[in-house]
């Protein structure tokens, strides 16, 4: 055994804690809560056993992402002294970079075996998603052409945070789908993509060093702040088409969300690039989780 497998395996479980970044677990728990309060109202049923179990494959594929990601940027040379996000457990030499995949790839194997049963449940649709989710995930920081290193990592974020973790949710909630999880699914993925944005914003200097092309690289600052505004107002140009669909019920509580979207817009405006924006990723990251809660509630009365 090396000297930094023995540093990790001696490591406390506040390391591994940190490691798996749980700041952004609501990004997962997030859309599963909407897709099932929506199920709810839209189709009168929720299979909660079945919620459940999603919202925790979703949760360990979060973490395994995490945790790939964190040994895989490392490996590539990302993560250098001029990195001004939260301290990385590979980088800093608190875990090995070995140690950290393994875990990362026992989370994607729960997550797999959660999936069994949603499987069971939802079809050969949940099939197809759980097998695209677990290959993204692991394609996000591995294999010769990471998302994370290119302009589609938003575009994944919409994708799987948003239209397939609300959508597959409300499929297995309620064995139906609709125009509802579609609406819900793009304004909550937009919600993660702003929180990704606000990332690569942060990083773009650094990330441009280690030969990264991400949407904040490429569109350039300006377009980037002007991307990020309007990732945080769309949700709620969507969330008006929600309403139509069902204006028997409180959707509209997910306007109190708003300020809270506009805040971090100013924020992003006034903040220049550095450690100062890591505090706006975690409250755009809250946006997102209070736009769910309120939608949510506002469905189930």
């Amino acid at each position: 055994m090396t000297a930094s497998q023995n540093r990790a395996s001696a490591a406390p479980l506040a390391v591994w804690v940190a490691a798996a970044r749980p700041r952004t677990l609501s990004m997962a728990l997030a859309p599963v809560f909407a897709g099932a309060c929506l199920a709810h109202n839209f189709a009168g049923r929720v299979d909660l056993p079945a919620v459940l179990v999603a919202a925790l494959s979703a949760v360990c594929i979060q973490v395994a992402t995490n945790l790939f990601n964190d040994a895989r940027d490392f490996e590539r040379g990302g993560d250098g002294p001029d990195r001004l996000g939260p301290q990385r457990a590979a980088a800093s030499g608190l875990l090995a970079p070995a140690e950290i995949k393994n875990a990362a790839f026992g989370f994607f194997a729960l997550a797999a075996l959660g999936g069994l049963y949603l499987v069971a449940v939802g079809g050969w649709p949940i099939l197809v998603l759980g097998l695209l989710s677990i290959l993204s995930g692991y394609g996000y920081s591995g294999g010769p052409a990471p998302i994370s290193h290119s302009p589609f990592g938003e575009l994944f974020v919409i994708l799987f945070f948003g239209l397939g973790a609300v959508g597959g949710t409300f499929w297995l909630a309620a064995h139906d789908f609709g125009a509802a999880p579609v609406l819900a699914g793009l304004a909550l993925g937009l919600f993660a993509a702003g929180v990704l944005m606000v990332n690569n914003y942060r990083d773009a200097a650094a990330d441009a060093r280690a030969g990264r092309r991400t949407l904040a690289i490429v569109a350039g600052p300006r377009a980037a702040r002007a991307l990020f505004a309007a990732m945080m107002v769309a949700p709620f140009f969507l969330l008006f088409f929600l309403i139509v669909l069902a204006p028997h019920r409180a959707l509209w509580l997910a306007l109190g969300a708003l300020p809270l979207a506009l805040a971090q817009i100013r924020r992003l405006y006034a903040e220049p690039p550095g450690p100062g924006l890591n505090a706006l990723l975690a409250r755009t990251a809250q946006v997102q989780a209070l736009y769910a809660l309120l939608l949510g509630i506002g469905a189930l009365v």
